[in-house]
């Protein structure tokens, strides 16, 4: 299986070399890498650094947003199936090869995962606050709160010809139409291993995490576009207390050993300080 992984980025270079420092460690690596800098600083001495890593940059000349830039990647993308990423969340070791095995019998898989608070010091994200994010697979319940974390998820890429790409009209909830649309016409499996770390903010530091009369709209026309009825645009951690999602709520082996990740682009920057300071 040739599996083609995307990532958009957006002036997280940091966080994004701890993403590939991830991806490097994997017991199977990806067919190729491809990366969507979506009109922000320069990531072109990454593709250097991990040179071992078969990595392709798309720099776009103007800020597409993130759902525009995702569909970039998708149609550069030549493996056979897809593993979506997004820069500041990482991969425990052993996620590549335990997805692709599950995809053996499913269409589309997405695995459990542990979010995180980090505090960043001299570019090193330390993780503060971890909580599993871990929930049984239950379409209707999907249809009332989205469960689904998009990063380390694995599908085939056939499903984009049959469904097409993602929706940007939706933008903040292009995940959650995603994932309703394929569940439509294709078989999904639930991983239930916490293999990703999903860097997410209580504080309100991750888009996400805001809720806005923008992200209101977003939310009324996903729900318009599959007939959800009236969602509450209630805080994202509000609602995970709420009766119908502790119900929801499943059993997950958690892998992580809650250590930070130090990239090679670190490395690199100390041994230039280093130097400098010498």
């Amino acid at each position: 299986m040739k599996i083609s992984i995307v990532i958009t980025t957006f002036n997280r270079k940091y966080a994004l070399a701890e993403l590939l420092e991830s991806i490097h460690y994997q017991t199977v690596l990806p067919y190729e890498i491809i990366i969507v800098n979506d009109c922000g600083e320069s990531i072109e001495d990454l593709a250097e650094i991990y040179s071992d890593l078969p990595i392709t940059i798309y720099n776009l000349v103007e800020n597409m947003k993130h759902v525009h830039a995702r569909n970039t990647g998708i149609k550069r993308a030549t493996g056979d199936a897809i593993m979506l990423c997004d820069d500041d969340d990482y991969l425990t070791k052993g996620h590549i090869e335990r997805m692709a095995n599950a995809l053996h019998d499913a269409d589309f898989v997405y695995s459990d995962a542990e979010i995180v608070d980090f505090m960043e010091k001299e570019n090193i994200r330390f993780p503060i606050s971890r909580r599993l994010f871990a929930y049984e697979f239950d379409l209707k319940g999907m249809r009332e709160f989205s469960t689904y974390v998009p990063s380390g998820s694995l599908y085939r890429k056939e499903i984009h010809e049959e469904i097409g790409l993602f929706d940007p009209e939706v933008h903040n909830y292009w995940d959650w139409d995603f994932f309703l649309r394929v569940a439509e016409k294709f078989v999904i499996k639930r991983v239930p291993v916490a293999s990703v770390i999903y860097a997410f903010s209580e504080a309100g530091n991750n888009q996400s995490a805001q809720l806005n009369t923008r992200r209101e709209g977003f939310l009324k026309k996903l729900c318009k576009k599959h007939q959800l009825g009236i969602l509450p645009a209630k805080n994202f951690f509000v609602l995970l207390e709420e009766p119908k999602m502790k119900l929801r709520e499943a059993k997950s082996e958690i892998v992580w050993d809650g250590e930070p990740l130090f990239s090679k682009l670190m490395k690199v920057g100390e041994r230039i300080e280093f130097s400098v300071t010498k």
